[in-house]
């Protein structure tokens, strides 16, 4: 009997390579996901149920339909300086839209839960590598939406018995080593796509959104995980949950940061193209560094980053880049 996983946000950068594991580990991936920064082009690994997760009874519909003995919860608003600029909308349809979900869940019997989460729940920790005991104080809404998440899931627990597995990490990089899917987004805000934008000519320059930071080259550092690496540490949670074992957190990064510079220095070298760069202010919400270990998701889970070296992340973008897109 095939199981089948409700996958929302399946049809965006993350949910649909997550869509390709899934299926690849024997699953059947059911896409939930409103179009609105998703493209049903990259639905291409199962179903596809168009809704939004504020629209409680075509939640229900779905949940009926298909029984799904898993949630993997991908979608959401997750753009710091819009957050800022319109807390009360990232709020309402990141929080108010996942409490939709998990009472759903809930209500339907289905008791496992893959949260996305993101290491923006822990704020600014100068020179610290962020691990699952970091106090998280959340420098942005779009932070403290994903902690509320967080917290309204450990309610749930106590109350109905769900029982979830939350992954933190931050700057998801790279795409499908096979071409299939990828990261494709309109309007582009990510470094790593704007940069090959850049490179292969359909922008002018790239911005550094600041210069200023107390870092070795003024540039703000983050942690950058391969894609595929991700989703797969995301099949790997489902299967823990399936083993009947407790709810838990992990933080999935590679412990090395790296900053905005050096990446376009590696892209300089793996393109062995220019970048031209424009200097230009920091944006409202942005974390001077954020560096996360996985030595609990590598000790637990058995999870590797294989993927997630910046020349690898950075190779396989510039491939899909240079071939793949979607159209509405």
């Amino acid at each position: 009997m095939q199981k089948h996983i409700l996958v929302t946000g399946g049809a965006g950068y993350i949910g649909s390579h997550a869509c390709k594991a899934l299926k690849a580990a024997g699953y059947v991936p059911v896409t939930f996901d409103n179009l609105a920064t998703g493209w049903q082009e990259a639905v291409k690994f199962g179903p596809f149920e168009q809704g939004d997760l504020l629209d409680r009874a075509r939640l229900d519909e779905v949940f009926a339909k298909w029984s799904p003995v898993a949630v993997m919860h991908f979608a959401a608003l997750s753009q710091v300086g819009e957050a800022v600029a319109k807390p009360g909308h990232y709020w309402r349809v990141n929080v108010g839209g996942s409490l939709n979900l998990i009472e759903a869940a809930v209500a339907a019997g289905c008791q496992n839960f893959v949260f996305s989460s993101t290491c923006a729940t822990y704020g600014d920790h100068d020179g610290v590598v962020l691990d699952e005991d970091t106090p998280q104080r959340p420098s942005n809404p779009y932070g403290s939406s994903k902690r509320a998440i967080e917290e309204i899931l450990r309610d749930f627990e106590v109350a109905h018995g769900l029982r979830h597995v939350i992954y933190r990490y931050f700057n998801v990089a790279g795409a499908d080593p096979e071409g299939e899917v990828g990261e494709f987004h309109r309007p582009e805000t990510h470094l790593i796509p704007l940069m090959l934008d850049v490179i292969s000519g359909k922008r002018a320059a790239l911005t550094l959104h600041g210069t200023d930071y107390p870092t070795p080259d003024g540039t703000c550092i983050r942690d950058y995980v391969h894609v595929s690496d991700l989703v797969d540490a995301h099949v790997l949670g489902l299967k823990w949950l399936e083993d009947q074992r407790g709810s838990r957190v992990f933080c999935l990064g590679t412990g090395a940061g790296f900053s905005v510079r050096e990446v376009v220095n590696e892209a300089r070298a793996v393109t062995n193209q220019d970048v031209p760069m424009n200097e230009g202010p920091r944006r409202p919400g942005d974390a001077i560094q954020l560096v996360s270990g996985s030595a609990r998701a590598v000790r637990e889970l058995g999870w590797t980053p294989e993927r997630s070296s910046l020349k690898q992340m950075i190779a396989d973008a510039w491939r899909w880049h240079e071939t793949g897109h979607y159209d509405k």
